[in-house]
Formats: C-alpha cells, structure tokens, sequence
C-alpha cells in the first residue's frame, strides 16, 4: 500500500488517561499549552484537550477507559525547545518533576531531559534548532 493509499493525512490527538483533569489542566497551562476543549461526553465523562497555541495536535487528558488505570506512563510524547537549559530551568522553578540534569550525549543526539507531569506520566523535551522546528 502507498502512503497516498493510506488516506491518513495528519496526526490529529494524542491521548492520556488521567484521574485529575482540573489537575492536569493547570499543569499543562503552566507549560503554554491552551485549553482547546472542555466537554462532557457519555453521561458521567470529560472530554478535555489541550494544545500549543497555534498547533494543530492535541493531548486529550481523558478518564481512563473501563477497567483501565491513569498515571506513571511513558507517554512517548517529545515537545521541542530551541533553548534546553531555558526551557529546563523555568520547569524546575514551576516545581515540575523533572530530570535532575540536561542529557547531553554529543552529536548527532540533541540536549533533552524528561519530566513528569503531577499524575507521574513522563515526557521529553528536546532542543531543536529553527530549522528543524
């Protein structure tokens, strides 16, 4: 199959199961992201995304599905810096658990570290430079 075949044309929201979705608001405000929406759904659930302001994917911070557990996931989710100690610093003056130093693993690797956000789900935050951005 081609990639035209596919018909998938964009990477639309990526989803984190959360127990506190005001929790999880805040945090994520404290970081720039926006509030893009905020609704209920099903009867006794939440819908709530989240998003860089003039992004275009989400993260929805959802209620765990059926059954399902929130928290202490490796999300997989890289956000990019293009100023890593900046963007380091300012994480660890907002309390943010992150990691305790910036990797710095030398060429081709860009300078990243990990943080958690309150419910121990872990992202990256890599250093791009414009060009890559």
């Amino acid at each position: 199959m081609s990639i035209t075949a596919s018909r998938i044309n964009a990477l639309n929201t990526i989803i984190i199961p959360v127990a506190d979705q005001d929790r999880q608001i805040e945090f994520y405000e404290s970081l720039g992201f926006d509030k893009r929406v905020d609704m209920a759904f099903g009867g006794q659930y939440r819908w709530v995304e989240v998003a860089l302001p003039g992004g275009s994917t989400t993260i929805a911070l959802a209620p765990p599905p059926p059954g399902g557990e929130s928290g202490n996931r490796e999300t997989g989710i890289s956000l990019a810096t293009d100023d890593i100690d900046a963007t380091h610093e300012h994480l660890k003056s907002l309390g943010a658990d992150v990691d305790e130093q910036v990797a710095r693993m030398g060429e081709p690797v860009p300078p990243m570290f990990w943080f958690r956000d309150p419910e121990g789900n872990s992202l990256l935050i890599v250093e791009t430079s414009e060009s890559e951005a």
